[in-house]
């Protein structure tokens, strides 16, 4: 049997010259290529679907014009013998795979394809035989249509230069290249221990080092009790040095005379560059490093603010690192937030300058303050409204905006009505409310409508689902020239939920995007602990 217009022998030849051997899946996956050809309407602009990647690519690529270079091909590595070619403006097409019911009257082809003998047991001529002679009939072939996702073609928007490993990459891919992000393929060298990861130093027995100054900060440690440094980067060492020195085990030293040239950047000199970068609004740290370290402190009551993507950039540097508290954790004035370090003694030029740039231009870390907003209050429920039940929300989101500086401005209580709650929220606009808080209506209920009646009275922008339990159904947006957010009913209940980790970031002034709220999926389970210690606990971080 013919596979399309060539014979099966010349196939066989054409399929050696380009896989380097005639292999069964490919003779196969020939005859499944012009089954799917022959069943697609003539003149039809096609595309193919591969569903492994073994031979059966290169059976497309041989017979069409579709192959992973012009990305007319996508191999969906799903581990089944089957293709599709379909219609690349509709995805109408035709899937052909390999039916294991009708393989039984093949015996050689499914001892091969099933692995039912090992290859130096097969009848080779007797496999080729067959699969001419089975042709397309041991193949399933169905229509189908294609997933949108996979029609048409992404153009890149952009190319940009990884600032980690310097090379040209899709600014789609991200801040980083994938490479950086972890996805090579390969073990870098460069997590290799060389000669060219460090000067050659000088090493001087501790007491021919009197009268030379010390390279690097050197600490003593007595367990329990104290950790810093004995001697300082700078400091001159003198006879008493040397004695404590040689009492925690330090017997040499760098000589301070033969530090290496402008090729290397010692360790202080780099964080120092590194933490006037990294600090912004809000954030002050000690010039003045030690063992190549500096620490960062909130210059006065906010929240924290990360560029969590130059943090990213920044760690995934070699010889550097930046550790930080949590995006978004409240901070009292003098609190530690974060801590850079350069990690050798000396890093090379390129390394250093490689990580300046991971950090880009504007800063990493800023305290933002809080805004204390007139805040107005709409409880929403019929129940409540009716008096059938006490209302315990204002008492409890009152409690929240004043704890951060707000004050409550207004407070409303209207019933399950559409038309109610468009008044009610229009009237707190109109009365100066900078954040409007509504209560309840927010689930999936009938007679929940807050959120349609929050649409009528304006909102837009806004986010309804936050991947947080409890409070999954919190909607943020806005309402004219102020902020909303919904908070759901389940706030009665917890202590915690997601309204405590949105309404900081709402007075701070972030403008929230679905990206933002989607890191707060990592740590958004509360544990429900017997005792709520929360912000002093891992969730919403």
């Amino acid at each position: 049997m013919n596979i399309g217009q060539y014979t099966f022998e010349e196939f066989k030849q054409k399929a050696k010259e380009f896989h380097g051997y005639p292999a069964p899946g490919l003779l196969i996956g020939g005859y499944m290529v012009e089954a799917a050809k022959a069943r697609l309407p003539e003149g039809t602009l096609f595309e193919a679907m591969v569903e492994s990647g073994k031979c059966l690519p290169d059976a497309v690529q041989l017979l069409t014009l579709c192959s992973t270079g012009n990305n007319w091909m996508k191999v969906k590595l799903l581990g089944r013998y089957a293709v599709s070619l379909y219609d690349k403006f509709t995805g109408e097409g035709v899937r052909v795979a390999v039916d294991q019911k009708k393989l039984a009257q093949w015996p050689e082809i499914r001892a091969w394809f099933m692995k039912e003998k090992p290859k130096s047991e097969q009848d080779t001529d007797q496999l080729f035989r067959e699969i001419e002679e089975a042709g397309d009939t041991i193949c399933s072939i169905r229509p189908v249509t294609v997933s949108k996702k996979y029609l048409g073609h992404g153009h890149m928007t952009s190319i940009d230069v990884c600032p980690v490993c310097g090379e040209a990459y899709p600014g789609s891919d991200g801040s980083i290249c994938r490479g950086c992000q972890g996805e090579d393929p390969y073990v870098s060298m460069e997590g290799v221990l060389c000669a060219d990861d460090a000067p050659d130093l000088k090493v001087v027995p501790v007491e021919q080092a009197v009268g030379k100054q010390a390279v690097h900060d050197m600490t003593g440690i007595e367990p329990g009790e104290s950790k810093g440094p004995i001697t300082k980067a700078g400091d001159v060492f003198d006879i008493g040095d040397v004695c404590r020195l040689q009492r925690i085990g330090k017997f040499n030293v760098y000589d301070g005379e033969a530090v290496p040239g402008d090729e290397w950047v010692h360790e202080n000199a780099a964080v120092k560059a590194f933490a006037k970068r990294m600090a912004g609004p809000g954030i002050t740290y000690d010039p003045n490093p030690e063992e190549g370290k500096i620490n960062f402190f909130a210059e006065y009551p906010g929240m924290l603010s990360i560029d969590l993507d130059a943090l990213s950039r920044f760690n995934l540097s070699p010889d550097v690192m930046l550790a930080t508290r949590h995006d978004g954790s409240l901070m009292p004035e003098g609190k530690g937030v974060a801590g850079a370090r350069a990690i050798p003694l000396y890093i090379s030029r390129d390394r250093f300058s490689r990580a300046l740039t991971a950090l880009g231009e504007g800063p990493v870390l800023s305290v933002l303050p809080l805004k204390p907003a007139k805040v107005g209050i709409l409880v929403t429920g019929t129940e409540v409204f009716q008096g059938i039940i006490e209302d315990k929300f204002i008492p409890i989101i009152s409690s929240k905006v004043i704890n951060l500086g707000c004050t409550v401005h207004m407070t409303d209580i209207v019933p399950d009505e559409r038309e109610a709650i468009t008044r009610a929220a229009k009237a707190m606009l109109d009365g100066g409310c900078e954040v409007v808080i509504t209560t309840a209506g927010m689930s999936v209920d009938p007679d929940d409508v807050t959120r349609a009646g929050l649409v009528d009275a304006g909102l837009h922008g806004d986010l309804y689902g936050v991947p947080m339990l409890p409070g999954t159904m919190t909607l943020v947006g806005k309402l004219g020239n102020a902020a909303i957010i919904g908070v759901p009913a389940c706030a009665l209940f917890y202590k915690t939920t997601a309204f405590d980790v949105v309404l900081p970031r709402i007075l701070a002034g972030q403008e929230l995007r679905r990206k933002d709220l989607a890191r707060l999926g990592e740590g958004g389970f509360c544990m429900n602990c017997k005792t709520c210690s929360f912000p002093k606990c891992p969730f919403g971080k």
